[in-house]
C-alpha cells in the first residue's frame, strides 16, 4: 500500500478585487485566494486539496499546513483510510499546536486544506467522484470516520447511524433522479455590492436566462441603496422568483432586525449572517424577531467547528445551515453536522463562491440528499460564476442546477498553467500586475 511522502502547498491568489468581484458589506477588496495542497505517495497516487481566503493571510494558512504536514508524510495511505476518525482527532490535536485555535481559525483552515487532499486522494483510489465514495460506504464506515466529541448532548453515534440506515433502501432511486435532473442552484453572481445597477439588470436577465429561478443580493452598507438594489432585483425577477439577502455580518442584533423590517417588502427568503458569526444567542433574537415576516436566518459560513454548529441547530438561531467546505475541519467535520441538521429539521444550503467552493458543495449536497436528508424542500446550493477554469474537473451547471460530478476525486486539482500564473507572489499574472503598479508586493 502506498506511504505519503511529501506534501507541498501553494498560496494561490486572483485579483478578483480589480472589479469588485465578491465585494460585500465587510470585505470591499476581497482577492480570492487559496492554500493549495498536494499529498504525494511512493506510487503515482495523489491527493489535491484547498481551503479558500481572501487575499492577504494566505500566507500564514499555508505556513500551517506547512506544519500540519509533518503528521501525514511517512503515514501508510491504508493507515490513515482505514480509522481516519482517529486520525482527524490526532491532526487537530497536537499537544501544543492546538493552543492556537483550537479546532478553528488559521488552524483549522489548515486542517480542512489537509483533510480535502487526502479525501480526495481516497476517492482518486477507489476511482470515483467524492460523492460517489460516500454514498457507496457502508454506514459504520462512515461513522467511523467523523468526531462527535462534545456533541453526545445533541448527536450519538448511534443515532447517526439510524439516520443513515434509513435511507439505505432507498438511496438508488435519489441518485438516479440527481443524474437526471442535478441539484438545484442559486446564484450571487448578480449581486455584489460593488455591482452598477446597469450591471446587476444585465446579470439578473443572463441568470434567468441560464435557468436560475433563485438570487441572492448582497445589504448592510447602506439601508437607502439596498432598498433600492432589492428593488431593482425584484423589478428583473418578479415575485414568483426567490429572493435571498446577505449582511456578511455588518450589524449589531437590533439593528439587524430594524434593518430587515425595512427590506421585508421584497419577500426575502433569508438573512444572511446578520451579525457576528459567533453570536448565537443575536442570531436565535434575530430569528424570532423576523419569524413573523417569514424571513429566516441563514448563517454557517463563518462557523468554525461542529460545536459552534450544535448551538446554533439546537437553539434555533438558524433557519438554514450554512456548511463551508473549508471553514469546517474537512469533510469528516462536514459529514457530522449534515447529521445534525437533518436531526433538528434545519434544511443544509451549502456556502459557495471563492477558489473551489462550488467544485467542493457540490458533492456534499449530493450526498446529503442521498443519504442523509432524502428531501429538497427549502434546499438549495450556492453558485458563484468566478474561477472554474482553472479546475481540472470544474464544477457544471445546467438549468439553474449543478451537474453530477463524474471525475474521481473532489475535483480540486488546480491546471498546472493556473498555478504558473497566480501563485502568489512568483507567479506571472502577479508579477505584470505589481510592475503595472495595481498592487503591491507584501
Amino acid at each position: 500500500m502506498a506511504t505519503i511522502t511529501e506534501l507541498t502547498v501553494k498560496d494561490v491568489r486572483f485579483p478578483t478585487s480589480l472589479e469588485a468581484h465578491g465585494s460585500d458589506a465587510m470585505h470591499g477588496d476581497p482577492d480570492y485566494s487559496c492554500a493549495y495542497v498536494v499529498i504525494c505517495t511512493d506510487t503515482q497516487l495523489r491527493g489535491h486539496g484547498l481551503t479558500f481566503t481572501a487575499g492577504r493571510g494566505t500566507d500564514l494558512v499555508c505556513n500551517s499546513i506547512k506544519y500540519m504536514g509533518r503528521m501525514v508524510v511517512g503515514k501508510k495511505v491504508s493507515d490513515i483510510f482505514d480509522n481516519f476518525g482517529i486520525f482527524w482527532e490526532k491532526l487537530v490535536n497536537d499537544t501544543q499546536f492546538r493552543w492556537l485555535g483550537p479546532e478553528k481559525g488559521v488552524v483549522h483552515l489548515a486542517t480542512a486544506g489537509i483533510v480535502n487532499a487526502l479525501w480526495d486522494m481516497w476517492a482518486k483510489m477507489e476511482g470515483k467522484p467524492l460523492w460517489k465514495l460516500l454514498v457507496d460506504m457502508e454506514p459504520e464506515k462512515l461513522v467511523s470516520t467523523m468526531d462527535f466529541r462534545y456533541l453526545s448532548d445533541a448527536l450519538t453515534p448511534e443515532e447517526a447511524l439510524a439516520i443513515l440506515k434509513k435511507n439505505q433502501s432507498t438511496k438508488a432511486e435519489r441518485e438516479k433522479e440527481l443524474l437526471s435532473k442535478g441539484y438545484p442552484a442559486y446564484t450571487t453572481s448578480a449581486g455584489w455590492l460593488g455591482y452598477s445597477e446597469e450591471r446587476i439588470k444585465k446579470l439578473c436577465q443572463e441568470a434567468m436566462a441560464e435557468g436560475f429561478t433563485k438570487f441572492k443580493v448582497k445589504v448592510g452598507a447602506d439601508l437607502k441603496d439596498d432598498i433600492r438594489r432589492c428593488r431593482v432585483i425584484r423589478e428583473q425577477i418578479g415575485y414568483d422568483k426567490v429572493l435571498m439577502t446577505d449582511a456578511n455580518q455588518r450589524w449589531d442584533v437590533q439593528q439587524s432586525i430594524d434593518w430587515m423590517k425595512q427590506l421585508a417588502e421584497f419577500k426575502p427568503l433569508w438573512i444572511e449572517e446578520p451579525t457576528s458569526p459567533d453570536d448565537i444567542m443575536g442570531h436565535a433574537a434575530i430569528a424570532k424577531a423576523l419569524k413573523p415576516y417569514g424571513i429566516g436566518v441563514a448563517t454557517g459560513e463563518m462557523c468554525q467547528n461542529r460545536v459552534m454548529f450544535k448551538q446554533f441547530i439546537v437553539e434555533g438561531a438558524m433557519q438554514f445551515c450554512q456548511i463551508d467546505s473549508c471553514r469546517l475541519g474537512g469533510v469528516n467535520e462536514i459529514l457530522v453536522v449534515l447529521l445534525m441538521a437533518y436531526k433538528y429539521r434545519v434544511p443544509v444550503c451549502p456556502h459557495g463562491g471563492g477558489v473551489g467552493l462550488c467544485e467542493y458543495i457540490n458533492h456534499l449536497c449530493i450526498f446529503d440528499y442521498i443519504c442523509v436528508s432524502a428531501s429538497m424542500e427549502n434546499r438549495v446550493t450556492e453558485y458563484v460564476d468566478h474561477l472554474h477554469e482553472h479546475f481540472k474537473s470544474p464544477c457544471v451547471v445546467k438549468d439553474g442546477c449543478y451537474t453530477v460530478p463524474k471525475d474521481p476525486g473532489y475535483s480540486a486539482e488546480m491546471k498546472e498553467e493556473s498555478l504558473l500564473e497566480y501563485e502568489y507572489p512568483s507567479g506571472s499574472v502577479w508579477k505584470k500586475l505589481f510592475a503595472e503598479g495595481k498592487f503591491t508586493p507584501e
